[in-house]
């Protein structure tokens, strides 16, 4: 059995799955927003650093004020008056504008970060990482970081003003004695626990994750429409409620601790800082028998010192445990993403001659072990329709999912005539792609749209809709509509109306045939919802008019997902599921003549509708 190459590919660009470290995501981030928006982007940052310096003056003009009035030198003491003025404006007048500036640039790098993030996960080929619990839970925590992301830049850059500030206030407290650099020495320690504070706390946040999406997903379920009444009729809204609060104390507890014991950590730094000012403070006046006026400058300098240290402290605790973290996590989203279309360097055919043949392919689901489809090799011919049968668990919906390139196989080759599946890119092979599915989404669009985007080219393309609608034997349920094709679907929009749940699936079996001519066509249990006569009735048209309009000139391969035998019995080939083994193929005569698995299911289920 060989590997897929996307596979290989795709698993040598993920190794550990780690998140990428923390400064390269940042540098990754600021060029994302440079790209979008590079103007407004500088702009922000000049004017953030200029709204700075004048701040950091200010001890400076007040040793100078105290010189001036100590020496009696009326010269300087206007100078240092008119300093003090001209920077307390220039600071009013310079964070006014720039607050503004960055206001505007937040405001549109907002949107570039929201569509890129809706981007890279819709362009992702497969679809592990909506079911894989540990990438649901990174996913989770990067969906509510993405809304704010934009605040890391101005994060960032008032970083680096409060860094500004810090190395103005030191090199004025140099220019009195070097030895008073060591404040800057003394420091360090608060800085260490800032930085480690963030981590600690957002690594016990992780561990919890799981818990806390319990929690949200209870919240939601006792607080919205669609579980309403099973939540009133079955009496568990305070089971919901308590059931709550146990799963949001399971991820509270260890956070709760690790924000406690960070925190005594890093009031002791503190100390450490407060101990080493004073000393600063009783070195200068008394060691050094230095004039009042730098004496001041050191009360003045240092203690904006202080101040300056706790912001860039405080700022930098929260870049690194917040903003820093969500873009690691949107990195982490973009390597995973390019990782899948790393080796997607062959076409997709433009017809079908031979078939999708499927060599040795087995499959594990992501995180576990089991084997969900089991060294299976089958040819299905290129124009025909291609029946899966099994009971539950058997592996059919899997099949269909590594068909659609959703998953990639654990082991083993699928090709498309000659052409391996691992090496088309996904896109352009689900362009080629059409189906429903059991399990459909509700678009609450106009019934036109709801029905149009499974084509989006041809969203507005009225006739292209009407003939889906057709195929679909979802006639009736447009005709019921109040506006026909241009009524609001879903109760919770102006003018929307609800539809019930067969409805619902006769218009996502509509959108699964609004392309015209796709190589693949699954139609995954999209009929569940409707009684076995009308399922029958709509599949005995459409394979009819597959056969009639010669759907192997184009070689179309229609799979489909059944478990009413009196519609798969229609198929020109029928693979029988069991165990995730192959256990039989062939045309419904076939394998009733031979007696096994599909003849003793047919029975059963033939005998129960005498």
């Amino acid at each position: 059995m060989t590997s897929s190459p996307e596979k290989e590919g795709g698993r040598a660009a993920r190794k550990g799955d780690d998140l990428p470290p923390a400064l390269r995501s940042m540098w990754r981030l600021c060029k994302l927003a440079y790209r979008h928006e590079p103007r407004l982007m500088l702009a922000a940052f000049v004017l953030s650093q200029l709204s700075a310096l004048p701040d950091a003056l200010l001890a400076l003009w007040l040793m100078l004020l105290g010189k001036g009035v100590l020496d009696n030198r009326p010269g300087l003491v206007y100078a240092a008056a008119v300093g003090l003025g001209v920077s307390a404006a220039a600071t009013w007048f310079l964070r006014t504008v720039s607050t503004r500036v960055q206001r505007r640039f937040r405001d549109k790098v907002t949107i570039a970060l929201e569509s890129h993030v809706a981007r890279l996960q819709a362009s992702v080929a497969t679809i592990a990482h909506h079911e894989r619990p540990e990438y649901l839970d990174r996913l989770a925590m990067l969906r509510n970081q993405v809304f704010v992301l934009d605040h890391m830049y101005m994060s960032l850059f008032s970083t680096l003003g409060w860094i500004l500030r810090l190395g103005v206030t030191i090199g004025l407290l140099a220019s009195i004695h070097p030895a008073l650099l060591l404040l800057a020495v003394f420091a360090v320690p608060t800085v260490l626990t800032a930085t480690w504070r963030p981590a600690i706390e957002r690594s016990a946040q992780e561990r919890g994750a799981p818990a806390n999406r319990l929690a949200r997903h209870l919240f939601t379920t006792a607080t919205t429409a669609p579980p309403g009444k099973e939540v009133r009729v079955i009496g568990i809204g305070n089971r919901l409620v308590t059931e709550r609060r146990k799963a949001w104390e399971r991820w509270y507890g260890p956070v709760s601790a690790s924000r406690i014991g960070s925190a005594v950590w890093h009031a002791l730094a503190w100390a450490v800082f407060g101990g080493a000012y004073v000393g600063a403070v009783v070195f200068v006046s008394s060691g050094l028998g230095a004039p009042a006026s730098d004496v001041l400058l050191v009360l003045a300098a240092g203690s904006r010192l202080s101040a300056y240290i706790g912001a860039t402290v405080g700022e930098i605790g929260f870049l690194r445990g917040f903003w820093m973290d969500g873009s690691r996590r949107l990195a982490w989203l973009e390597d995973y993403a390019a990782s899948f279309v790393t080796s997607a360097d062959m076409p997709v055919p433009a017809q079908m001659r031979q078939g999708i043949r499927l060599e040795h392919v087995s499959f594990t689901y992501p995180g576990t072990s089991r084997l969900v489809l089991d060294d299976l090799t089958l040819s299905l011919p290129a124009g025909a329709v291609v029946a899966l049968v099994g009971e539950n668990g058997a592996g059919k919906t899997t099949l269909v999912k590594l068909l659609a390139k959703l998953y990639e196989p654990t082991s083993g080759t699928i090709l498309v005539d000659d052409t391996p599946l691992a090496r088309v890119h996904a896109d352009r092979w689900r362009s080629r792609l059409a189906g429903a599915f059991q399990d459909f989404f509700r678009f609450e669009l106009r019934a036109r749209h709801t029905i149009g985007v499974g084509d989006v080219v041809r969203l507005d393309d009225e006739s292209a809709v009407v003939t889906a609608v057709e195929r679909a034997g979802a006639n009736d349920v447009v005709a019921g509509l109040k506006a026909g094709l241009e009524t609001q679907l879903g109760p919770t929009w102006p003018g929307g109306v609800e539809v019930s749940f067969g409805q619902w699936q006769k218009l996502a079996l509509a959108r699964g045939f609004m392309r015209d001519e796709p190589l693949l066509l699954v139609l995954d249990e999209p009929t569940a919802a409707l009684d076995a006569e009308t399922e029958h009735g709509l599949f005995e048209r459409y394979a009819a008019a597959a056969r009639r309009h010669g759907d192997g000139a184009a070689g179309r391969i229609t799979i489909l997902v059944s478990h009413r035998f009196s519609t798969v019995r229609m198929a020109d080939l029928i693979v029988v599921l069991d165990g995730a083994r192959l256990v039989e193929i062939g045309t419904h005569d076939e394998l009733m003549s031979k007696g096994g698995q599909y003849s003793e299911l047919y029975g059963i289920q033939a005998a129960a509708y005498r």
